[in-house]
């Protein structure tokens, strides 16, 4: 059976997406037929919009439309604490929770050896003279609990102690709605050693 063209171009672009396998880019490329001219057109200036209107903010590196993002220019958030994460999704993934009202700082990755990612690959540097402009008081590391996350976070506890900031980790442990018997043990034990006075 022959399909058209146009049609294939459209999968094989849709499944270059993460998480997207040829048949969902199928469905999802049978769905954009289906819909009418003015919803096509909204979904490919949506997409094209995200690449010319979107830009690193200058401070922190989140997405921005302007020089500095929307969390940067707000007064209202705690200017002496910095939430250090790996990408932009780790933000928006915190700015859900409601629970943090600091400032960012987005390092594009972690330490990798293995992958070639030095320290000079990451926004590290840009995070050190952060603390000559701003009163930083507190950093939060807030990186993923693996291997590269927790050499990157030692790495920059060594780096930040000295210059008289306070370094603290997001805690970890027992998801909530988990149930013990089906955590393993290095997650019960992190929640052992995390424990926190009621």
């Amino acid at each position: 059976m022959q399909i058209a063209e146009t049609l294939l171009i459209a999968i094989d672009e849709l499944s270059k997406l993460p998480g997207i396998g040829k048949k969902t880019a199928q469905r999802l490329a049978l769905h954009i037929i289906k819909s009418d001219k003015e919803s096509a057109e909204k979904l490919a200036k949506a997409i094209i919009d995200l690449k010319e209107k979107l830009m690193l903010c200058k401070k922190c590196f989140n997405l921005s439309e302007d020089e500095l993002c929307e969390i940067c220019k707000n007064p209202k958030r705690d200017q002496s604490t910095i939430c250090v994460v790996e990408e932009v999704s780790d933000v928006i993934a915190i700015e859900k929770s409601h629970e943090f009202n600091g400032l960012y700082h987005v390092l594009g990755g972690v330490l990798s050896p293995l992958m070639g990612i030095g320290a000079e690959n990451l926004r590290i540097k840009e995070l050190i003279n952060r603390f000559h402009d701003e009163e930083i008081k507190e950093v939060i590391l807030a990186l993923n609990p693996d291997t590269e996350g927790e050499t990157t976070s030692l790495y920059l506890a060594k780096l930040i102690k000295p210059l008289g900031v306070k370094v603290t980790r997001i805690a970890r442990g027992i998801p909530i709605g988990g149930d013990l018997e089906f955590a393993d043990e290095a997650t019960i034990g992190k929640a052992m050693l995390n424990r926190i006075d009621l």
